[in-house]
């Protein structure tokens, strides 16, 4: 009885396709962002200009520094819609410009009340820019390397952000008021490199009787999916926010020198930097794998549930390193799961959006980051406070383990192709 043939080995699957580079838009208005990045150095130093050169209490300094972030969430609504109507790069310009010159206002302010005027104009100016330009960038690249751009553009501003540590270093020898001046400068040298080198907005419509009623226009906040995705957002910066508002305080609670936060935002913006590779792979299709699982959602989803489950890790490290090594290790951690967190979830707040609708959703989203932004100084300060270093950081780390549990990015299928 002869034996069967044995089958011919199954030929491999061609590798993916390599990505192709990022369309020139988007690469000019990265630049543009790390032009401007190296100027924002001032808003750390907002309460310590109201408190020194004003004489007034901290809590009189921390209250102005609410003032500045209760503005900024009208600011990014703002921007969203300013964005969809008037065009990104003209509402990038004018909240660049509007920057500026607040801050030259607080960098000139002789008394008091001007000071808070000033503050609170800048907090207005001050995220209208960012929704045009994560929109610019959302629509200038395909879906699939969407969280690949917004990648990018965190690394720059990471890389960036080193120097501007560095420039605020030597400006501060001058004064304080110096450090708003270069604010003002870099936000004036971004705005003309938008405006020089990005493409002219498309003219808005001319509204008619047969123009959609405002009703008609897709809202936002109506959409259950990003409502989840605010939620868990607001969480999520709430948590992220105190690695620059609770580190400082922890590390010197610990016996550490405050000043060592400030090598491990160095080590983060480095791996954030050396790990953009990661972002550059396609996911591909393997055999056994069933067509649902390969899916943009379902990558998206188990990427983001590595992220949180890597950011808890670095959290958690915090509670237990007593050594520099263990700082740093544990820095990278929290670095990895920052590098999949961020780019991803605009990616997918992007693919949410309706066709004209990309600013506004992701305004809505920012508005994560604002309320955060209130509330994160005050909820940080008083954990460490109940709580010591150790209920803190652990406290942190069962936040990013319970978003890693519940997360669900609710990604619309994409439209079925015409026959």
């Amino acid at each position: 009885m002869s034996t069967p043939a044995p089958a011919p080995p199954a030929s491999p699957l061609p590798p993916p396709p390599p990505l192709s580079p990022l369309p020139r838009t988007v690469r000019l208005l990265i630049a543009a962002r790390a032009v401007n990045r190296l100027g924002a150095f001032s808003l750390a130093f907002l309460t310590v200009l109201i408190s020194t050169e004003f004489r007034v209490g901290p809590a009189t300094a921390g209250l102005v520094g609410a003032a500045f972030g209760l503005a900024t969430i009208p600011s990014r609504l703002a921007g969203g819609r300013l964005a969809d109507r008037l065009g990104p790069r003209r509402t990038i310009v004018l909240g660049l410009t509007g920057c500026a010159i607040a801050q030259l206002g607080l960098a000139g302010a002789r008394d008091l009340p001007a000071a808070v005027g000033w503050a609170v104009l800048l907090g207005l100016a001050f995220e209208l820019y960012e929704p045009p330009s994560q929109a610019m960038i959302s629509d200038a690249v395909p879906a699939d390397q969407r969280a690949r751009a917004f990648g990018l553009l965190g690394a720059a501003l990471a890389v960036a952000g080193l120097a501007a540590g560095l420039l605020a270093a030597a400006l501060g020898h001058w004064g304080l008021r110096w450090l708003f001046v270069a604010d003002a400068v870099t936000c004036l040298a971004c705005a003309a490199v938008v405006r020089a080198v990005l493409p002219a907005d498309a003219r808005p419509a001319v509204r008619g009787p047969s123009a959609a009623p405002a009703a008609a226009r897709p809202s936002p906040w109506r959409d259950r999916a990003l409502v989840v995705l605010i939620v868990t957002g607001t969480l999520f910066a709430l948590v992220y926010l105190q690695l620059t508002t609770a580190l400082p305080l922890a590390l010197a609670r610990s016996g550490r020198p405050p000043a060592q936060a400030g090598l491990l935002y160095a080590v983060s913006a480095l791996t954030v930097l050396a790990g953009q590779p990661l972002l550059r792979r396609r996911p591909s299709t393997r055999a056994g794998r069933s067509p649902q699982a390969a899916r943009p959602g379902h990558a998206d989803r188990a990427a983001l549930r590595i992220g949180y489950l890597l950011f808890a890790a670095g959290l958690a490290g915090y509670a237990f390193a007593h050594t520099l090594p263990a700082l740093l290790a544990t820095t990278v951690l929290w670095s990895l799961g920052d590098l999949l967190l961020l780019g991803r979830v605009y990616a997918v707040v992007a693919d949410l959006a309706p066709p004209g609708a990309t600013g506004r959703y992701l305004a809505a989203y920012g508005t994560s980051w604002g309320i955060a932004a209130v509330a994160a100084p005050l909820l940080g300060t008083q954990a460490l406070t109940r709580f010591g270093t150790t209920g803190l950081w652990l406290g942190l780390a069962a936040c990013s383990l319970v978003l890693a549990a519940t997360t669900s990015p609710g990604r619309r299928p994409p439209p079925a192709s015409p026959a």
